[in-house]
């Protein structure tokens, strides 16, 4: 079996152990993971003999100790004490940051606390009217750090370190910057299951991109599933964990497909970059809608027209406020930035009032 495809096979039995561990876990606890660790000591005390084997028969055996390994860390982790979430490491991390966000002069109230909510995920000082407006209007998405945030913060760092060159020794630094951007974010959201998801993705293509290997996007996913579900098995039982690789599910199957329906012309054709935008969003909505149905029984009719519009706008704002914060932290932000990004968070909110009222 060729290497990668091993590898995605490996990462996909090591998460249906992992499934099945978690559900077995409330009764079997601790007592069951110590009954599988003698069986997953046997393909290494038996390794001679296996290497003998044929490669179907020794693929199958591999997959098979994989599948109990999955299911022997969940159940491990479900013992009390046996795990630290990545969460605690970033304990007040976030509460700094959004102190500091609330102690900028934005001249509109409800600019501060809409960049605490795109850059922390804390929605305590929004109005109910805002967050309604986001609710309704199918947005609530935007509010809950995901993925989302780090890609439109992975773009800005990528786009800031392009002018450093592309000799190895300018890649090298590129690399640094970027994991270093991305790793701080991750700690100072609090390093959410979707956060840390996004950061194994960027750090996995960033990785490969400066050794230069070729980044097959389902190897990706495969490689940053098992890495985090290795890292902590219980987060499997994560909403957004969920929600957070169905999403990259669609985008990395589905989406090529839809965008390949589009004819072939310029790649800078408004109307091609608005059927991309559109593909995208219809991808993730494919395979996360079933599971927000089962969880809220309810549906964002206005996905489509509400992620044309918000998904734009809050790219330019979180990228905005980025700066303002960076430049504020170093005492050089002159008020005209605080002006620029006070105008897109009213803009953003406006927009999702007028398709919340629809």
């Amino acid at each position: 079996m060729e290497r990668g495809k091993n590898i995605e096979a490996l990462s996909l039995c090591f998460t249906a152990g992992v499934a099945g561990g978690t559900a077995a876990a409330a009764a079997a606890g601790g007592i069951a993971a110590a009954l599988l660790l003698p069986f997953l000591t046997l393909p290494v005390l038996l390794r001679d003999r296996l290497r003998r084997l044929p490669e179907k028969p020794a693929v199958g055996i591999l997959l098979g100790t994989f599948l109990l390994l999955g299911v022997f860390c969940a159940l491990n982790a479900a013992v009390p004490g046996a795990s630290a979430s990545p969460e605690l490491l970033a304990a007040g991390a976030a509460g700094r940051l959004r102190a500091f966000i609330g102690s900028l002069a934005f001249p509109s109230e409800g600019t501060a606390p809409l960049l605490k909510a795109l850059l922390t995920g804390d929605r305590s000082s929004l109005s109910p009217e805002t967050v309604a407006a986001f609710r309704r209007s199918g947005a609530s998405h935007l509010l809950a750090l995901s993925g989302l945030h780090m890609g439109i913060l992975y773009l800005l760092f990528d786009s800031l370190t392009k002018p450093l060159g592309g000799s190895r020794p300018a890649k090298l630094i590129r690399f640094l910057l970027i994991l270093g951007g991305a790793g701080f974010f991750t700690l100072m959201t609090g390093a959410g299951p979707s956060i840390v998801r996004a950061f194994l993705f960027i750090g996995l293509n960033e990785t490969l991109r400066i050794l230069g290997r070729p980044r097959k996007a389902t190897r990706v996913f495969c490689v940053a599933l098992l890495i985090q579900l290795v890292l902590d098995p219980g987060v499997i039982r994560s909403l957004g964990f969920q929600l957070s690789y169905l999403a990259m599910a669609g985008i990395f199957l589905l989406y090529p497909v839809l965008e390949k329906w589009y004819p072939e012309g310029s790649r800078y054709n408004p109307f091609r970059w608005m059927w991309k935008a559109a593909a995208m969003s219809i991808s993730c909505q494919v395979f996360t809608a079933p599971l927000a149905w089962l969880r809220f029984h309810t549906f964002p009719k206005w996905f489509l027209l509400t992620n044309l519009l918000a998904i734009p706008l809050t790219t330019l704002t979180v990228w905005s406020a980025v700066i303002v914060l960076a430049l504020a932290a170093a005492g050089l932000c002159p008020q005209l930035l605080l002006e620029v990004t006070d105008g897109l968070c009213r803009l953003l909110t406006g927009t999702l009032e007028i398709i919340a009222s629809m």
